[in-house]
């Protein structure tokens, strides 16, 4: 049999280093990856849709009152990050995730042993409820949910960049890992047409990107191209200046020494 040549042999080296590597990324993840990956909604322990009856989050507050029972009156407490509030005769009770009428039919639930008349009703302060904005806008990250928002109120309030940012092209994101929603909107017709189709709801935890203008992408792009350019040109001139200063520096120190002043 005749023995393969060097470069015969190298190209099979390289082939099987490919079917490795293909191997790996085809691979499915192991058993610890799995019981991290998200399987449900946003990806948040505690969800719900706050227009319609408000839930609570974490960093929510909730007060309590009862018409017959004056010493279960609390004004408001903070829910843990172990989603519980600490509450007279119960201790700790799980609230985070619950509606209001929720906690209302819980808290009757969990009082009725020690009292016999009761009429618990709750109240949620909210604080933890966010949605998203990015892409070309003034005021980019994470911003609070005050209900009964639309795409160009939320858009508006972020100040878009009237000289990159395509309000032709909003996307709207709902993220899901079974069923994510994205769509795009014309915004703009708000302002050409007086067309309010586009202005959709926005919802708790939406991300909402405005993307550049084909004009402004094109910029990037080219800024991009040159940035390692850029970068070199800016280094030797900063160089340059340094060693300029220097030199003046040692030039003018000598000279003044020369003359006797210091």
């Amino acid at each position: 049999m005749t023995p393969a040549s060097p470069a015969h042999r190298a190209l099979l080296a390289v082939l099987g280093l490919l079917g490795l590597w293909l191997s790996g990324c085809n691979a499915t993840p192991d058993k610890r990856v799995l019981q991290y990956l998200n399987t449900d909604g946003f990806g948040n322990r505690y969800s719900g849709n706050a227009e319609e009856e408000n839930w609570v989050a974490i960093g929510d507050n909730i007060g309590i009152e009862d018409a017959y029972q004056n010493e279960l009156k609390i004004e408001r407490t903070p829910v843990d990050i172990d989603g519980t509030v600490v509450l007279p005769e119960l201790g700790a009770v799980v609230v985070a995730g619950l509606t209001r009428t929720q906690i209302e039919a819980l808290l009757m639930e969990k009082y009725s042993p020690y009292f016999d008349l009761l009429d618990i009703k709750v109240r949620i302060y909210t604080q933890g409820k966010k949605y998203f904005i990015f892409g070309e806008v003034e005021a980019p990250g994470e911003k609070d949910f005050p209900g009964d928002l639309t795409l160009f109120q939320a858009i508006m309030q972020a100040t878009p960049k009237s000289d990159s940012g395509n309000l032709g092209r909003v996307r709207l994101i709902r993220a899901d890992p079974r069923d994510p929603f994205i769509q795009y909107f014309d915004v703009s017709d708000l302002f050409t047409r007086g067309d309010s189709t586009f202005n959709v709801h926005v919802r708790e935890r939406d991300i909402i990107y405005v993307p550049p203008t084909m004009l402004a992408e094109v910029g990037y792009f080219i800024d991009a191209l040159l940035f390692p350019v850029k970068y070199v040109l800016e280094s030797l001139s900063s160089a340059i200046f340094s060693y300029n200063a220097l030199a003046n520096g040692a030039y003018y120190g000598g000279q003044k020494n020369n003359n006797g002043i210091f």
